[in-house]
């Protein structure tokens, strides 16, 4: 009996091995893996620096402007370009026209989105973080500044790593994403006092140019460039159609980091860089899968669903409970761990035991979120692939409704605790509602199908 269970698992496992999604994800995987280390050994070098200042949170707030703008407007652009390219590959095939227009629309919508942050950094600043000296908003303008060209090169950069995923080129896309820690940490050994308080920002901006430069160069003996000239036919139109409510949705969820950032700005000194601390280890965690799981799945689903859309579903649900279950048991470790964790990688100079036991605490409010969050970003994956953004775009908007009402509330009782508290919970209730639709579109299709 023993020995016959065995031979299944033992079975199963090499046949995982086998499977070329699974390939993929561990490749992906294994690669976001050391690059979070590396981050991870940035961020020790960062907290030796800064510790918990008001340098280090003028930064967090200086690039959650550009960050939030790519998020939401440029990244939904590469979601919608990768499953409506590949029905494009699979039908028309007009790959120079499509790539062209998609080329066209970043540029176009990365130059309106850049006058939109010079006007939100020049007249909005002080009455989105209110209550701060001339000082502090002069370090947010002076960074901000510096941080703006990293939106083109994340935006052409995600249109040629989109190209090289489609190809299974997952290797040689997700090397890329070495660049920017490594610079950073490089600016912050050897050139801190050539950049003063600009080395941060400026490690960003410069790690973000050489990962364009790299893709680029990547590309060009892969041929997935083919640019040419610009015919609208129904793929493109659907890709538009579906725009609106992809960064309506992305729009709603990426204003979260906004409200709480304004609602920890309101407290003590500090209390953003505890915020960014504590989330560090359920982002490494987060961050590894949802390179592993989105990068691969998003091209993979659309492939699949384009063929088969019933083992779409099938192998959707599979994945669900695999990552559900799995990212539950490091998130349970990781919690009793905490403190230790905390310690050992930030506690020195600057940072001390009083700020370990507050970064502590975040880091196992936030770890209770990873599962569920883990299984949302699955069923994101695949409902843009069968692009049901409109649904997506009303949920965010009740997210956000939802955080904003218990940030109110909770932060009263617990202050920088209760944001933390409010992101998890709305994490949680998110995943039941992803889910719960996923299963429900899956059961209409088995009605059409029958």
């Amino acid at each position: 009996m023993l020995k016959s269970k065995f031979r299944k698992i033992n079975h199963a496992v090499k046949r995982a091995i086998k499977n070329p999604l699974v390939i993929n994800m561990l490749l992906v995987g294994g690669i976001s893996l050391v690059v979070k280390l590396i981050g991870f050994f940035k961020e020790t070098i960062v907290a030796s620096f800064f510790g918990l200042s008001e340098l280090l949170d003028t930064y967090y707030i200086a690039v959650l402007i550009p960050t939030f703008i790519q998020n939401v407007f440029i990244g939904a652009l590469k979601n919608l370009f990768i499953p409506n390219y590949v029905v494009e590959l699979k039908t028309t095939n007009q790959k120079g026209s499509f790539q062209s227009f998609t080329f066209m629309s970043i540029t176009i919508l990365i130059i309106v989105l850049t006058l939109f942050a010079l006007f939100f950094t020049e007249f909005l600043l002080e009455y989105s973080f209110p209550g701060h000296n001339e000082n502090y908003y002069k370090l947010i303008r002076n960074q901000i500044y510096v941080a703006l060209p990293c939106l083109f090169f994340w935006g052409y950069s995600g249109f040629l790593s989109g190209l090289l995923e489609i190809k299974d080129k997952f290797l040689k896309s997700s090397i890329s994403q070495f660049f920017v820690p490594i610079v950073i940490i490089v600016c912050l050994m050897f050139f801190e006092p050539v950049f003063g308080d600009m080395v941060l920002v400026a490690g960003l901006t410069l790690g973000s140019l050489v990962s364009f430069i790299y893709l680029i160069l990547v590309s060009i003996p892969e041929n997935t460039l083919e640019f040419g000239k610009i015919k609208m036919n129904k793929n493109i139109k659907l890709m538009l159609n579906q725009y609106t409510p992809k960064v309506t949705s992305g729009l709603l969820t990426g204003i979260n980091p906004f409200v709480d950032q304004f609602f920890a700005a309101q407290l003590v000194v500090g209390s953003i860089s505890a915020i960014q601390y504590g989330t560090k280890i359920p982002a490494f965690t987060v961050g590894i899968l949802i390179l592993a799981i989105g990068n691969v799945l998003l091209p993979h689903f659309s492939k699949l669903i384009s063929e088969d859309l019933n083992r779409a579903y099938l192998q959707l649900f599979k994945i669900l409970k695999i990552v559900f279950l799995g990212s539950l048991f490091i998130s349970i470790g990781t919690i009793i761990l905490s403190t230790e964790i905390v310690r050992l990688l930030f506690e020195r100079n600057e940072f001390d035991p009083g700020d370990t036991v507050i970064v502590s605490l975040i880091q196992k409010i936030s770890l209770i979120y990873v599962p569920f969050y883990l299984c949302t970003l699955v069923c994101v994956n695949f409902l843009t692939a069968i692009n049901k953004n409109k649904f997506m775009a009303w949920t965010s908007f009740w997210n956000l409704l939802l955080n904003i009402v218990m940030n109110i509330i909770l932060v009263k009782y617990y202050a920088v605790y209760g944001l933390v508290w409010s992101t998890t919970i709305v994490y949680i209730i998110a995943s039941f509602i992803y889910i719960g639709y996923t299963f429900k579109q899956f059961k209409k299709h088995l009605i059409q199908k029958n």
